[in-house]
């Protein structure tokens, strides 16, 4: 039974097309990976399937009765409202029906018997409905679902508003699998979710009996839960039985096929228009050279698909600095509450340090109280000599309208244009992403334009605080290359251990000094 199907979908923005006449189809019980690069619209087509954003063109229809639950990154959570609100309010459809209940029950009193018998029905169908979706249980469930992923730790009374980049993501999950709707739209699920969480969803999903499609940068994730892959590239989407390894096997053959059959069709309409050429002024040969004409005029030519630019990041280096890189002396972090237990740690030149462990337990906190952007509670961080730092935010919001180039030159003044667009496209980024609007790139691109500023400044140092987040398979992979190549010393937090493998010569578990609850 289909459950979606979207039809002769169109949808651009500004002279930018991001689909062009796309029809796409899930099924029940479909479990849909969906990738593509960054940018090659993914995330628009969940706003519009969802119904956030209007099409330019094309049909979308969602079978009768269909609950659908989308994991959307940028939700806004409303302040005042607690963890546990945000859970109980998936039941809110529930509450609304116990709402009418009670109504009913108020007129009952003055009603004829024939309007008592209707009432007497009507609330007897909404009481089996309640019933059968437990909603007499429902705190119980808020906890269970509350434990699996953590929340419970943070503290159920904790305004959303406060809590981390990953602790809202896992509330706004927890809602979601709360309303065990028909069909999950997941939108990156696993950025800011730590190893222990990704697991607990990795379990989640594969014994999910209902549909959901599933955008996402992690390749092994992606093909522990999926079993059908969409690939979203040059305004198409093309479907692929199988995981991603299955897909790249079948992609990479499709295009050395198209490849094969360009270089044959080119070398025909070569040999064809030399014979026009030399044969069409010759009486004796004039009727030959217009068959093949007509013959090059019919001919349905093979295009190849533009080569989207890879990135290279290649981080410029400082000179070196000194042996120590920092020092801690009995260095307690943290906000208005102690984050961790007096921390004597250093960090030598050279060393590529990566620090795992769960969410909210201090590790961004961490970075920012060596660079001293945060003040300690008590104790210490002695910075070595010769320091050149290069940092890098796990997030930025980019509200006001300054386009690509006016971010870069605001960092680099002494560029010129071409220095600047030059920079830009070794990170990845097209024409048409140089000349946008920050705010209206995607999380990727945006994740680009960051690093581009990162790789022309000078250091010897780098603090990466998830850079792998948003980002496509293509620079991950560059990231990783350019990291491992770079000379200078480097702290990174990282939830992907298939990433920093290879990369990192120390791992620091955060959780082993962390004062939270985990």
């Amino acid at each position: 039974m289909s459950i979606l199907n979207v039809t002769n979908l169109s949808h651009g923005f500004g002279d930018r097309a991001i689909f062009n006449n796309v029809s796409f189809r899930l099924l029940k019980g479909e479990h849909v990976g969906f990738i593509g690069a960054n940018g090659e619209g993914k995330s628009t087509f969940m706003n519009i399937v969802t119904g956030k954003l209007q099409p330019d063109e094309g049909k979308i229809e969602w079978a009768k009765n269909v609950r659908v639950g989308y994991l959307d990154q940028h939700t806004v959570l409303e302040k005042g409202m607690t963890i546990r609100d945000v859970l109980k309010s998936a039941f809110s459809y529930l509450f609304d029906m116990e709402a009418s209940m009670n109504e009913m029950y108020g007129k009952m009193g003055d009603a004829t018997p024939e309007e008592l018998e209707t009432l007497m029905e009507e609330t007897g169908t909404i009481q089996d409905l309640l019933d059968s979706h437990d909603f007499y249980i429902i705190d119980a469930k808020v906890d269970e679902v509350g434990r699996a992923l953590g929340l419970e730790d943070i503290g159920f009374d904790k305004d959303v508003t406060e809590l981390s980049g990953g602790q809202r993501t896992k509330v706004l999950l927890g809602k979601l699998l709360l309303e065990k709707p028909d069909i999950l739209l997941l939108d990156e699920p696993t950025n800011y979710l730590d190893v222990q969480h990704i697991e607990w969803l990795k379990r989640y999903l594969i014994d999910y009996e209902n549909a959901f499609i599933l955008i996402s940068h992690d390749i092994p994730f992606l093909n522990s839960v999926i079993n059908l892959i969409y690939h979203v590239e040059n305004q198409e989407i093309n479907r692929y039985v199988g995981d991603y390894d299955k897909f790249q096997e079948i992609y990479a053959m499709k295009k050395a096929q198209l490849e094969a059959a360009y270089k044959r069709q080119q070398q025909e309409i070569d040999e064809l228009k030399d014979f026009v050429a030399r044969n069409k002024a010759r009486v004796s040969t004039r009727n030959m050279a217009m068959s093949r004409q007509k013959k090059l005029d019919k001919m349905e030519i093979i295009e190849l698909a533009k080569e989207k630019p890879k990135p290279e990041f290649n981080f410029k280096e400082a000179r070196a600095s000194s042996r120590y890189i920092f020092k801690t002396e009995d260095l307690v972090i943290g906000y208005d509450e102690p984050l961790s237990k007096p921390l004597n740690l250093e960090m030598e030149r050279g060393q590529k340090i990566v620090l795992t462990g769960a969410n909210g337990i201090g590790k961004t906190t961490l970075l920012k109280s060596i660079l001293g952007l945060i003040p300690p509670l008590s104790g210490k961080v002695e910075l070595g000599d010769y320091l050149s730092i290069g940092y890098f935010e796990q997030e930025k919001k980019y509200e006001n309208n300054i386009s690509c180039i006016d971010e870069i030159w605001a960092e680099f003044p002494s560029f010129n244009q071409y220095e600047v667009r030059s920079a830009l496209a070794k990170c990845g980024l097209t024409t048409k992403h140089i000349e946008s609007m920050v705010k209206v790139l995607s999380g990727g691109e945006q994740a680009k334009v960051r690093l581009c500023k990162l790789i022309n400044r000078e250091s010897n140092i780098l603090l990466l605080d998830e850079p792998t987040n948003h980002l496509d398979v293509d620079a991950k992979d560059e990231l990783k290359r350019a990291l491992k190549a770079y000379k200078g010393s480097i702290l990174l937090i990282c939830h992907e251990p298939e990433f920093y493998d290879g990369l990192a010569t120390d791992v620091w578990n955060c959780e082993t000094w962390t004062t939270k609850h985990i």
